[in-house]
């Protein structure tokens, strides 16, 4: 399944490529992109475990930016 999620707050595109680069990390994800030009996150991973995965995404996003917000 891949899904785009709108993000809240992304002050950098070297958060941007930080986040990316620990998403791509989770089990299950089969790719992810962060944008910080137009503040999206395109997640593709295991249709089965996917709200999990998106959920880990956001709270890894949140590590990284502790602004950031990953709107689910």
């Amino acid at each position: 399944m891949k899904k785009v999620f709108k993000m809240r707050d992304l002050d950098c595109a070297n958060c941007a490529a930080k986040m990316e680069n620990a998403i791509k990390k989770i089990d299950g994800v089969i790719d992810a992109s962060v944008s910080f030009m137009t503040q999206k996150l395109t997640l593709e991973a295991e249709d089965e475990r996917f709200d999990e995965i998106a959920r880990e995404a956001a709270r890894v996003c949140s590590k990284v930016d502790a602004d950031c917000e990953v709107l689910l």
